[in-house]
């Protein structure tokens, strides 16, 4: 059984579900300033300045952990471009800033978290165009190699973190050498949401149902000729070959476990070493306690050590 720390969680996702189902008219900005309120799900991650940078004209958040601070060479610390879920359409740096800064503290690497622009005002490819950005500022501008620089990212930022590579093997190639690794909590890989656990969790996730998730993918490509299947949209259907490692984390009660799951098969198929954690009776991404359930302190260790373990290999 979850922790009462880790329940807490779906209490406040049914909390906000019923609050929009009652309300089903409720503005964007009412919205954007619901999903804000993930960010009070971590607790401060100790140790860790915050800077705000300016990335090619797009703002974002630069976490690091107090311990690199002393380090002159920057370019020889590591770095997590992190990427926020929401569904392509929501979230911001603020609202998965402790969350990120608890990755960087267990990674010993700073994290550079963007604000890229959202569906549907800005549907795809944007929100992958300002990634790329970032990816080049950062090995360009601050000087950190490939080698030390990850992507890691939850719900549709964790497949945003695995587009960008995709991005990077397929249209970059002999132009930008890829990252070090790919860290995804929960992601939403397939955007047709027409996998098993769809069904078979609905009744356990209290957050993501397929009816929401069908909005927000067709939100995520409308207007743009792109498909549901378009490998850097639903990276299942992409040729995943040569991608550098992956951990994921999703917990059993998704509805989006197969995801995970179903990308880990397809990957290992592929050459791609995959580590898999299922997370029992966990929420969708349960790692927004961390510093509070004990359940998303110990995937976030987890991650982080086999984050370190990537950044040293070289």
């Amino acid at each position: 059984m979850p922790s009462i720390e880790s329940q807490a969680l779906g209490r406040l996702y049914e909390s906000k579900a019923s609050r929009m189902k009652a309300n089903p008219n409720l503005d964007r900005a009412t919205i954007l300033s619901l999903y804000e309120e993930e960010q009070s799900c971590a607790a401060e991650a100790p140790g860790v300045t915050y800077e705000d940078v300016n990335v090619r004209g797009r703002p974002g958040i630069w976490a690091a952990p107090v311990s690199l601070l002393s380090q002159s060479n920057e370019n020889q610390q590591s770095v997590i471009i992190y990427i926020h879920g929401g569904g392509f359409s929501l979230g911001s740096p603020n609202s998965h800033r402790k969350l990120a800064a608890h990755l960087g503290r267990a990674a010993n690497a700073n994290v550079l978290i963007l604000d890229y622009r959202l569906a549907p005002e800005h549907p795809f490819p944007a929100a992958l165009d300002d990634l790329l950005a970032a990816y080049e500022w950062l090995l360009q501008e601050r000087g950190f190699p490939a080698h030390k620089i990850v992507t890691a990212g939850d719900s549709a930022g964790g497949n945003l973190a695995t587009a960008l590579v995709l991005r990077i093997k397929q249209e970059e190639a002999g132009r930008l050498p890829l990252p070090a690794a790919i860290a995804a909590f929960s992601p939403w890989y397939n955007l047709l949401n027409n996998f098993d656990s769809m069904a078979r969790n609905d009744k356990f996730d209290k957050l993501v149902h397929q009816p929401q998730l069908d909005q927000l993918a067709a939100a995520y490509v409308a207007g743009t000729g792109a498909s549901l299947r378009d490998p850097l949209v639903n990276p299942i259907y992409a040729d995943l070959k040569g991608l550098p490692p992956v951990y994921i984390a999703v917990g059993t009660h998704e509805t989006l476990q197969d995801d995970s799951e179903r990308f880990a098969e397809l990957a290992r198929k592929a050459g791609v070493e995959v580590e898999l954690e299922l997370a029992e009776e966990q929420q969708h991404v349960h790692v927004f306690m961390a510093g509070r359930a004990a359940e998303a302190d110990i995937t976030i260790q987890n991650v982080g050590r086999w984050l370190q373990q990537k950044l040293s290999s070289i």
